[in-house]
């Protein structure tokens, strides 16, 4: 039996990896500190015996005997990440140099969590794991963007200093059950803005393109990477990118919404394309993502309809 440490693990993508795990028969260890992870997330698995919850940043060490580390610990959504810029700084680079700490110990493997905001607004689409990225260091983004970076700086000089067992993954735009309706991504804005029958919001004209993953097969990928011998770094997400208004038409058509489509001022940094080159996750990893968006949002906005009637926790 595999010991697994997921930090972040009542978090979105989080408390989806950790079941994951427990269904292959794992046993994982849950470290989140619930600034914007949820006990709500992880409340169905507290029965299993071979699941454990701890309440911890990892901005401070922590010492675990594990043999693997998925570090997915950090605010992920501009909402939450420009709430306190240094904290989300600090999280990516001393909590991944907590992480990396940890790992190195106790002989364990550690799979980075990237993200596809290390190449910035780029000036290359799509997006392949050589592109080198355009990034503003002094933005109001760059404590997520340049965080991250950072911590793959920190990740790969590890591997090559100290002969680590490392994985990075680069993940695109992820969206599923268990969002938080007050994260401000895009997905979960429209979906609770449909749903209560509110405009619509777009920031910028809505020709920007994005592609979005569902979930459980972001993390098929995880664990792919996780399982395989490749390094990385390595694109996670869903090819064929589609503009904001396309999404915004597809939320508003699947949920059966009135709402109105309005446009706002756009957002500083905001990238105008993002698309994943996922021909290294094919050939590597034999992995691509399976669910199509549009049956991704259905499921969704169905959490959403039902969570919504449910105070946040």
């Amino acid at each position: 039996m595999t010991r697994i440490l997921v930090t972040g693990g009542a978090g979105f993508i989080g408390s989806h990896l950790c079941e994951r795990l427990l269904v292959e028969g794992h046993e994982v260890l849950c470290v989140d500190n619930y600034f914007t992870g949820s006990k709500r997330n992880i409340q169905h698995l507290m029965d299993n015996s071979r699941f454990e919850a701890i309440r911890h940043d990892i901005v401070h060490p922590i010492f675990l005997e594990v043999d693997q580390v998925y570090n997915l610990a950090c605010p992920a959504s501009p909402v939450h990440y420009q709430y306190n810029p240094v904290k989300t700084v600090k999280t990516s680079v001393i909590g991944t140099i907590h992480m990396l700490g940890l790992a190195r110990r106790v002989h364990a493997r550690i799979l980075q969590a990237s993200t596809s905001e290390i190449y910035g607004d780029p000036q290359e689409n799509p997006q392949s794991e050589s592109y080198w990225g355009h990034v503003n260091p002094i933005g109001p983004r760059s404590c997520y963007d340049e965080g991250k970076r950072v911590a793959e700086t920190l990740v790969m000089d590890y591997h090559r200093q100290n002969g680590m067992d490392v994985r990075i993954a680069r993940i695109f735009n992820t969206f599923g059950p268990r969002m938080r309706a007050d994260d401000g991504r895009v997905v979960s804005n429209f979906i609770v803005q449909a749903l209560r029958n509110q405009p619509i919001t777009i920031h910028g004209d809505g020709t920007q393109t994005r592609a979005f993953c569902f979930v459980s097969d972001m993390v098929d990928g995880l664990i792919r990477l996780m399982s395989s011998d490749y390094v990385g770094p390595v694109n996670l997400g869903q090819s064929g990118a589609f503009t904001i208004l396309e999404l915004a038409k597809k939320v508003k058509k699947i949920s059966g919404s009135t709402s109105e489509i309005l446009f706002s001022e756009s957002r500083q940094d905001d990238p105008m394309q993002r698309d994943p080159d996922i021909s290294l996750a094919r050939r590597i990893l034999h992995w691509e993502p399976k669910i199509a968006v549009d049956a991704g949002l259905r499921q969704t906005i169905d959490y959403f309809r039902t969570s919504l009637a449910r105070p946040e926790k």
